[in-house]
């Protein structure tokens, strides 16, 4: 006889741990975007006016648009102010100005995000799926291709989608990129085309190689499992949780997407044990 009261305990276990994390207000990844962008549009008066060396600024840009993505992440999912309070401007304050070193908008981010959440490891439906590779030269060679202007990934989803959200993310994103080019070409014209290049394009080049390998190949490798407990990993990077950007710690991000994402590590030790139990791949972390 099958013991079916084994998994039901196993669920209600899992819920009342993660439980714990869920609510309050995440300060870190309220500080963090402040700071981060703060500090990236402080860079351009900085380089222009001779105060700071060019090559200071191009590798101080690259850390703040490397680490623009996360804060928005947590917005993409209402976790900073959810939806319906009185304050969910601020939510979606923090996951803009969060993105301006990306140049990238909020709402396209979400929508493909949350399709990733749908749909995750489905080669027809994922639109991280593109990422797969199996070896870690084929994923930045993967990663590098999806910066390229026409790759079509994301605009691809946005058209199968066809919601008025989605409609006005394509919009978004649009406008985006021509505010995005203007400036660089008004730069480049006014005599300050390598400040165009060191301080926001090839920066946000180099950031989403970064961002496409850690967040969408890394922790999904070898994206061939589906459903809640297969479809991500925990994995040990060389690099660490910072340089990771979190993601050793993703499937707890799959599992409990509200949690913020400054918990994960103490929420996938306390539930290791079950995770262990669930038959998940936790890469020996």
């Amino acid at each position: 006889m099958v013991d079916t009261a084994a998994p039901a305990n196993l669920r209600a276990r899992e819920k009342e741990i993660a439980e714990r994390y869920i609510g309050g207000f995440p300060w870190i990844m309220v500080i963090w975007p402040l700071v981060n962008t703060t500090v990236w549009l402080a860079l351009w008066p900085l380089v222009l006016g001779g105060t700071l060396p060019l090559w200071a600024g191009f590798l101080i840009a690259t850390v703040n648009t490397t680490a623009a993505y996360l804060p928005s992440h947590d917005a993409q999912h209402h976790i900073i102010v959810p939806e319906g309070s009185r304050w969910h401007w601020f939510n979606e304050f923090i996951g803009w100005y969060s993105l301006v070193p990306l140049a990238t908008p909020l709402s396209i981010l979400r929508v493909t995000h949350f399709e990733h959440h749908r749909h995750t490891n489905d080669p027809l439906l994922d639109p991280d799926y593109p990422m797969a590779a199996v070896t870690i030269p084929g994923a930045l060679a993967k990663a590098l291709v999806k910066t390229q202007p026409r790759h079509e990934c994301y605009s691809a989803t946005l058209r199968r989608i066809g919601t008025p959200t989605a409609k006005m993310a394509f919009l978004h994103a649009a406008a985006m990129k021509f505010v995005n080019y203007t400036i660089l070409a008004a730069l480049a014209w006014s005599g300050f085309v390598w400040e165009a290049i060191l301080l926001w394009w090839l920066p946000v080049r180099i950031a989403q190689v970064y961002i496409n390998f850690y967040l969408s190949w890394a922790p999904h490798h070898p994206m061939v499992e589906r459903g809640r407990y297969r479809e991500t990993r925990a994995f040990r990077s060389i690099w660490g949780n910072i340089g990771s950007s979190g993601m050793q710690y993703h499937i707890i991000h799959h599992l409990y997407p509200t949690i913020p994402l400054n918990r994960h590590p103490a929420v996938y030790r306390a539930l290791r044990p079950i995770l262990e139990e669930r038959g998940c791949e936790l890469g020996g972390l």
